[in-house]
């Protein structure tokens, strides 16, 4: 959801980190790679291996109209991911695994990649946070309890700030999207970038990022923790809405503190589509930093909540990206729609650390440049 300006997200939840940060300087983040071995992964031989297997042939399906010395994405800070030549060897492999077999799946990996362990810096430890496609009640014309607007993208789209489009600086102009009935939804809306509005009828709409204004995101949990209006063990997404929405003005306002908007279109088809225009899939599709890792590179992900034990262990495809999703190990989890996903996403607040799973011409090339 090559989205949003939400996935600042939980960088409501870094704000415990800020404290002190005028005293130094810290070091521009470098991504380093280090060689690994399968045995190095804790829990590989436990996870549905074969759940993965989809989202990365999606990612293969990304890289069929390109020639073979094309750059599978962007270098990122000049690192060489290789080309789409030695991808789709992996790709016509993965096609024809049996379906459902992890231990298929599980041989395919340890034969054609080598795991990298991923570092800033040396540290292999960063951030790993979720986000979910949201459920809205809407309609298309404005009526009853439909007063909130989706905006479409207008022509000057950083003219104006939250405040001002809250206060009509975009109203009768046809940019209207659709109308739901929650303005604290239509902020969650904002964050996660995508999401699901249901019309009166039952029919559902997907909608999707289309832009933003420009502005500063200014993250509402951080106010919220300097306010004292919720503790940090409890600051979750799910306890942010239930603040809004028990605190109607108070929150109305808390929301004007950040001028940041979010704009919409109407999406076709399956989806949501994650930066390389695929299909996203729930609890596989990863977004990363994609100034320092490339889209559709498998990653095996070892993170653990930071309040309580829980751990998530599994083989994700790198496929979205986001606006607080910044750092050489930092990562977005998609977790789908529905209330499992809200759950699961809202919680996510993990510490933990991420292997590349590289073509062995790929980690060859790239850890012999790292010798010199």
């Amino acid at each position: 959801m090559s989205r949003r300006a939400g996935a600042a997200l939980l960088l409501l939840l870094l704000a415990g980190g800020l404290a002190g940060w005028w005293f130094w300087s810290p070091p521009q983040p470098h991504l380093t790679l280090t060689r690994a071995s399968f045995s190095d992964l804790v829990g590989w031989r436990d996870d549905r291996v074969s759940a993965a297997i989809l989202p990365f042939l999606r990612t293969c399906l990304a890289l069929s109209g390109k020639a073979d010395t094309a750059a599978t994405d962007a270098r990122p800070n000049g690192l060489d991911f290789g080309y789409v030549g030695e991808w789709r060897p992996l790709c016509h492999r993965a096609a024809g695994l049996p379906p459902h077999d992890d231990a298929a799946a599980r041989q395919f990996f340890e034969t054609a990649t080598i795991p990298l362990l991923a570092a800033n810096n040396g540290a292999p430890e960063g951030l790993f946070t979720g986000y979910f496609e949201i459920t809205l009640n809407g309609a298309r014309q404005r009526s009853g309890v439909f007063q909130t607007p989706l905006y479409r993208r207008p022509p000057e789209p950083g003219r104006f700030n939250r405040g001002e489009i809250e206060d009509g600086a975009l109203a009768g102009q046809g940019l209207e999207l659709l109308w739901v009935d929650s303005p604290v939804d239509a902020f969650f809306l904002e964050i996660q970038g995508s999401g699901l509005v249901r019309l009166p009828k039952g029919q559902i709409v997907r909608v999707g990022y289309d832009g933003a204004n420009g502005k500063t995101y200014v993250p509402v949990g951080r106010l919220l923790l300097d306010r004292r209006e919720i503790p940090r063990e409890q600051l979750t997404m799910q306890a942010i809405h239930v603040w809004m929405e028990a605190h109607p003005k108070e929150g109305a306002a808390l929301r004007r503190e950040n001028p940041s908007y979010v704009f919409f279109r109407e999406l076709k088809g399956e989806g949501p589509l994650g930066a390389e225009q695929v299909p996203l899939t729930p609890e596989r599709s990863l977004a990363v930093d994609r100034r320092f890792l490339p889209l559709g590179v498998p990653l095996w992900l070892d993170a653990r909540q930071r309040f309580g034990n829980d751990e998530i262990r599994r083989l994700v495809i790198a496929q979205d990206t986001g606006g607080a999703i910044r750092g050489p190990v930092r990562g977005d989890l998609f977790w789908g729609n529905g209330d499992h996903a809200a759950a699961g996403a809202g919680a996510m607040n993990a510490r933990g650390h991420y292997y590349l799973l590289l073509p062995h011409s790929v980690a060859e090339r790239l850890l012999g440049n790292a010798a010199h």
